[in-house]
């Protein structure tokens, strides 16, 4: 009995149960690979709950992985769970995974690709059949014939459909032959001998094998032992492992292992878990959704929208509503035409965020075990759908998830990545955007060869990036995923490495790449509790060095090396400032001469001299009167405009705009050079001036714009011969005093307190 399916098709599984209750087989062959064999019990488990896969590695190459997902709707577990509750074999006996993860990495070793191999293109069987039905949507078609199967006539047979799959099946491959899936030859043949061997041992009447219906005319067709064995010759082969892992309905849509992606599993899921009144139940479903949501959506809705989905199926000839009527209806009736709860829709019932089950007892490399057992410890599910978690690194159990949340990214597991914080954006908070994908189980194995816990697994991992890294600021990024990782036994094997590059590496840059992680270890560092001396030695060097070898090596530079320099020096800039001054050193004294030497220095192109000003005037190195003077210079008429703009953009690029809002001096120097600059100059400087001012908040630049329009007739306070043209000359006091009463009542204050402001 050969019971052909469609993977993850909740029809097909309805049929499958149907035909092993009529039938009894002694045995049920399932496509699939053979290594699954021994696991097959643990599908009996209380605590497996599908969608699981099984996944198969390479052992010498753990990140050569494949799965075979299943869901409750798939035909494959259906049959498997029927095999177990009646006592009956289940076999699995597609081509093993050693054979199939073996050719895979030929073929992507080969310098050919398939497709000449073939000589044919691939066809999708569902897409012909839809095609030749006068559909122009394969899943539509499937969901008419087979999903909304009502009783009547032969449907009333469990066997029926099955006959009429492997006929049109039939048909096809006569037309297309392999239909472009070379590789099919091969596995089919493997599953005829399977089949043969079966047959000999429970009788032609007892075996019942489900496989996809594409397979079924291969595995009834005339064929010898012989030629299927010679087809299996000289087949590459790899030691591999298999295990159950959870899997997500979000990954049923994606083409993997069975290849057989669907789009809306958690419909099927639905189809297949109601008994009756399936559109009913499903836009009761959506309404719970959408009210969760906050959204006023009534049980009239519901009635509403079953009564218009219903009639868009009679009007388009199918015999029941289907998703597409049923979004339809919802999109009308709930959703009042928007797209934006419809997406919503989609994402949490349509696809759906479940997430699947194993019981403890299924095979796992031990980092996975250490892995899971931290996870219980930290209460640290993993979970499909995507969360927020804020840690406050003062408590223990916070401390302790970042630290793993760090262990496992050294470690190319990516079940957290940082994001910014929401409440804090201190030292003692971190913020993680944390979802489990199935995939992570092959980054666990392959990262196994580390070691057998997370812990010892990243300190090896560590030590080897160390050794191996090329790069000062690899290096220096390094130790500071030690320290947040918390990993004491590689930090001096990587202050070992960094002590090395550091001595062997003069380029400025190069330093000036590698100095903010080393601030931002020690500071992390002082958070948790950790011995950062030897971290700050190197560190306090780097920036002396820097501070030697920046001035020269901003000399000369083009635009595009003036651009990187700046960056390089609001980093550094950064960094010293994290930086303690101890042991004799004035690291901020010394790194405030070269920011000034910079700022006066003819040669330095301009927008570092203007960075190198707006950052002492920042600092309070700086009076306003000298700032003003360093910029009339910049923008004299002797400087050619493309430089004067440049020392614009370092002055007042980025958050410089509120500098121009409160210091009206600068901003009448910066308006009479603009109305000075020539129309043919003008061009040329245009494109650095609007990526300036373009930066600025929208309040920013119009309040710019209304200072500027402003000008002398704004009847104002009287000018004075030190005031720049059209502004005043200093503070209106009566105007700042008007905000005092505001300031108490968002304050809390009296007079006394804000006396330090009036003052």
């Amino acid at each position: 009995m050969l019971l052909g399916v469609r993977h993850h098709g909740p029809g097909s599984a309805r049929a499958v149960r149907a035909a092993l209750d009529a039938a009894a087989p002694r045995v049920v062959l399932i496509e699939g690979p053979p290594e699954g064999d021994a696991l097959l019990a643990l599908a009996a488990d209380e605590a497996m709950r599908p969608p699981v896969a099984l996944l198969a590695h390479a052992v010498d190459d753990p990140g050569r992985a494949a799965f075979w997902p299943l869901a409750e709707f798939s035909p494959e577990w259906v049959a498997l769970r029927w095999g177990l509750a009646h006592d009956v074999p289940v076999r699995f006996i597609d081509l093993p995974a050693a054979h199939s993860l073996a050719l895979a990495a030929r073929d992507e070793s080969a310098s050919e690709p398939d497709e000449p191999e073939t000589g044919a293109l691939r066809i999708d069987p569902l897409a012909v059949l839809a095609e030749a039905a006068g559909y122009d949507d394969p899943e539509r078609w499937w969901e008419d014939v087979v999903e909304h199967r009502g009783p009547g006539g032969r449907a009333d047979d469990p066997f029926a459909p099955f006959e009429a799959v492997a006929e049109a099946m039939g048909a096809l491959r006569e037309e297309y032959g392999d239909g472009g899936h070379q590789r099919d030859l091969v596995r089919e043949a493997h599953m005829r001998l399977q089949l043969r061997a079966a047959r000999r041992e429970f009788g032609d009447d007892g075996v019942a094998v489900v496989c996809g219906a594409w397979h079924v005319p291969a595995l009834a067709g005339k064929t010898t032992a012989g030629a299927d064995r010679a087809r299996l010759k000289g087949l590459p082969k790899v030691r591999t492992e298999m295990t159950w892992v959870p899997w997500t309905h979000r990954r049923l849509a994606r083409h993997s292992g069975y290849g057989a992606g669907i789009d809306s599993p958690g419909w099927y899921g639905h189809l297949f878990g109601v008994t009756d009144r399936p559109v009913e139940r499903w836009l009761t479903k959506v309404a719970g959704l959408l009210r969760e949501e906050d959204r006023m959506v009534s049980s009239a809705h519901v009635i509403e929208a079953v009564r218009l989905a219903e009639t868009l199926a009679a009007m388009r000839g199918r015999p029941l509503a289907g998703l597409t009527e049923t979004t339809d209806a919802i999109r009308a009736v709930m959703c009042e035409g928007s797209e934006v709860p419809l997406g919503l829709i989609r994402d949490r019932l349509i696809v759906g965020d479940v997430l699947g089950e194993v019981p403890d007892t299924a095979p796992a490399v031990p980092l996975q075990r250490d892995l899971t057992r931290l996870q219980r410890s930290l209460r640290l599910k993993p979970e499909a759908l995507e969360r927020e978690l804020d840690l406050d690194l003062r408590k223990e159990t916070d401390a302790a998830r970042s630290r793993l949340l760090h262990r496992l990214r050294l470690l190319a597991i990516g079940w957290g990545e940082p994001a910014a914080g929401r409440g804090s954006t201190g030292t003692f908070r971190e913020s993680w955007r944390l979802r489990w994908e199935p995939e992570l189980f092959v980054r666990v194995a392959e990262a196994g060869v580390w070691g057998t816990t997370v812990l010892s697994a990243a300190t090896a991992q560590a030590e080897s990036q160390a050794m191996s890294a090329t790069a000062l600021a690899e290096v220096t990024a390094l130790a500071e995923r030690c320290l947040l990782a918390e990993l004491p036994d590689a930090l001096p094997v990587v202050m070992r490495a960094l002590a090395d590059r550091a001595a062997l590496d003069a380029d400025v840059g190069h330093l000036a790449q590698a100095l903010p992680a080393l601030a931002r270890s020690l500071r992390y560092g002082d958070v948790r509790s950790t011995d950062t001396e030897a971290l700050g030695e190197v560190a306090a060097g780097l920036a002396e060095r820097i501070c030697v070898g920046l001035p020269p090596a901003c000399a000369g530079l083009d635009g595009d090396g003036a651009a990187e320099m700046r960056t390089h020096l609001d980093s550094v800039h950064t960094a010293i400032g994290l930086l303690p001054d101890g042991h004799g050193r004035d690291l901020g004294g010394r790194w405030g001469a070269v920011l000034r030497k910079l700022a006066e220095r003819d040669t330095v192109p301009g927008a570092i001299r203007g960075r190198a000003a707006r950052l002492l005037l920042d600092d309070g190195r700086l009076a306003e009167d000298e700032a003003a003077r360093l910029m009339g210079l910049a923008l004299s008429p002797g400087t050619p405009p493309a430089d004067a703009a440049a020392w614009i953009e370092g002055f007042v690029g980025g958050a410089g705009g509120m500098l121009l809002v409160h210091d009206e001096r600068l901003l009448g120097l910066v308006d009479a050079w603009l109305t000075g600059v020539s129309a043919d100059s003008f061009t040329d400087v245009l494109p650095l001036l609007r990526r300036t001012f373009s930066a600025y908040e929208p309040g920013v630049r119009r309040t710019l714009g209304e200072l500027v329009r402003r000008g002398p007739a704004a009847g104002g306070p009287v000018e004075s011969e030190a005031a720049a043209p059209g502004f005043g000359p200093g503070l209106d006091e009566a105007r700042a005093d008007a905000v005092l009463p505001v300031l108490r009542l968002l304050l809390g204050s009296d007079d006394n307190d804000l006396a330090g402001v009036t003052g």
